[in-house]
């Protein structure tokens, strides 16, 4: 894909923007490294994700089977009803073309891929026992949800939002140029006496302040043409009844979603879906407007 050849060309290569703009410098994508080592497909699955970070417990008498241990949790919340929907458009479509686990396991080309996935995507983790074996439907169902919400909506989670918090620079600068000073030395003195010039002093210099800004904005923008989750360019993409039904009814299903989100988001028991500066969690909105809105769900991973 386009994206990730720019990405390891600009931004996660040696020398790179990362690497020179932000606090790990030349160690960031060692780091990032070391924590893929512990990174777990199954893992990435929302409901285990809750679950492993100790956010929700199964209980089969809530919603989708999970009960949130922070019930005003914006990201688990939405996140959840984004989840589910996905699930279920996963099924319906699979189910119908998939009719038993033996056409699961017989198709060819589905089977390439599921194997290109997990020995070249993931080669230095492809032994690891968790994959699942692409042998049921149920597998296929799992596996494709999975991949969907990480493409979708948990990049969007995680990416949409670093323009607002992270645009005025000061905010959260990328890395700290000095040392904390000890007390008694020169900037110490400089701390005490004028504490905005030694802040400025140790942050991000002017121009690793502008690249970082430039790169967040461009990450942070909704393009023109860009195609939302439930959304299609073309409506001629199958002519089978039973996939397209279901498909019109997940796209129902998100704009519903909008709705749930915006009346939560007004709700004033919710206290955590506004914060004290009173800014809306709007990260899971399904669809969005041109540029940075903070909102919005892409199909996939774009800029």
């Amino acid at each position: 894909m386009t994206i990730n050849a720019l990405a390891r060309e600009m931004l996660v290569n040696a020398g790179g923007v990362i690497e020179t703009t932000f606090y790990p410098r030349r160690y960031a994508m060692e780091l990032s490294s070391e924590v893929y080592k512990s990174w777990n497909f199954l893992e990435q699955a929302l409901p285990n994700d809750l679950k492993k970070r100790g956010m929700a417990v199964e209980d089969a008498n809530s919603p989708y089977g999970l009960q949130l241990l922070i019930k005003d949790y914006p990201y688990a919340v939405d996140g959840l009803k984004i989840w589910f929907a996905i699930e279920k458009w996963v099924r319906d479509y699979c189910t119908f073309y998939y009719q038993s686990d033996e056409m699961v396991k017989q198709d060819p080309e589905l089977q390439t891929w599921w194997k290109e996935l997990r020995e070249v995507g993931h080669g230095d983790k492809k032994h690891e026992p968790w994959w699942p074996k692409m042998q049921t439907c149920e597998e296929l169902i799992e596996s494709c949800t999975i991949i969907i919400w990480i493409a979708s909506a948990l990049h969007a989670a995680v990416n949409f939002g670093q323009y607002a918090y992270e645009g005025y620079f000061p905010n959260r600068p990328s890395l700290s140029r000095r040392l904390m000073p000890e007390k008694g030395s020169d900037e110490y003195e400089e701390l005490e006496k004028n504490p905005e010039k030694a802040f400025f002093r140790t942050m991000s210099t002017q121009l690793q302040a502008l690249t970082v800004t430039v790169v967040l904005e461009t990450l942070s923008n909704h393009a023109s043409d860009e195609v939302y989750l439930g959304q299609r360019t073309s409506d001629i993409w199958t002519t089978d009844e039973t996939p397209l039904a279901a498909f019109k009814a997940f796209n129902k299903r998100l704009t519903e979603i909008e709705g749930e989100i915006l009346r939560m988001n007004m709700d004033k028991k919710f206290k955590n879906r506004v914060g004290s500066v009173n800014v809306p969690y709007t990260l899971l909105y399904p669809t969005s407007e041109l540029g940075l809105t903070g909102k919005g769900i892409p199909n996939s991973i774009s800029i």
